[in-house]
């Protein structure tokens, strides 16, 4: 199925774009991270020293994607995506900036909790925003565990509808979000009219001035 969609070019600002795809990099970086700091604790410390500043980074990102999002309306949904699909699309949305909020904050939030220092480069620290307490770092803990699952699995199904509208449904739906220039979509030529065209009878003429005498 090969959808020719002439919508394809309205598309999210410049700016959209670019906090769309540096957050990507950083939140697949971040699930990488945090998958390789559990199952090889020989570079726990090095993947740890990443893992808090990256966090930050993302806070800070999705703040600004907020706003962003506020004040910028996005272009409408294509007419491929059905009402449902419009739905959870908007709903998955939703998620994945409370997820991308919530999730640096627990950590940090967490870290406090123990009395951990926060590094981000050097002597550069965040201060601590609880009070110290065991109990409140493991259940922060836990929740911080779930909610990366919770985020790998919205991201991951991000990805997939993106994919299956792209490759199955071919509708260009990733050039609202790239950043290299969208390929215009084919001028839909006109259907040629059934009604044959038909000459004019003899008699419906101009009767010449020589005919008129």
């Amino acid at each position: 199925m090969n959808v020719k969609t002439p919508a394809a070019g309205l598309r999210f600002t410049l700016l959209s774009r670019l906090l769309h795809w540096s957050m990507a990099a950083m939140v697949i970086a971040q699930l990488f991270i945090g998958v390789t700091m559990v199952a090889s604790l020989s570079y726990y410390p090095l993947l740890l020293a990443i893992h808090r500043p990256l966090g930050i980074a993302i806070l800070a990102f999705a703040v600004v994607r907020l706003l962003n999002r506020v004040t910028h309306r996005p272009p409408p949904f294509l007419a491929t995506m059905s009402p449902i699909e419009r739905r959870i699309a908007a709903w998955s949305e939703y998620l994945l900036y409370a997820l991308l909020l919530a999730q640096p904050l627990i950590g940090w939030v967490m870290l406090s909790a123990a009395r951990r220092p926060i590094v981000l480069y050097g002597p550069i620290h965040l201060p601590g925003i609880a009070p110290h307490n065991i109990s409140v770092f493991a259940a922060l803990r836990l929740s911080h565990t779930i909610l990366a699952y919770l985020l790998f699995l919205t991201f991951t199904a991000h990805m997939c509808a993106v994919l299956f509208h792209t490759f199955v449904l071919r509708d260009r739906i990733i050039d609202r979000m790239a950043l290299w220039p969208a390929k215009r979509a084919p001028a839909q030529t006109q259907p040629r009219s059934t009604t044959a065209t038909v000459a004019p009878d003899c008699d419906s003429r101009t009767s010449s001035p020589s005919s008129s005498q």
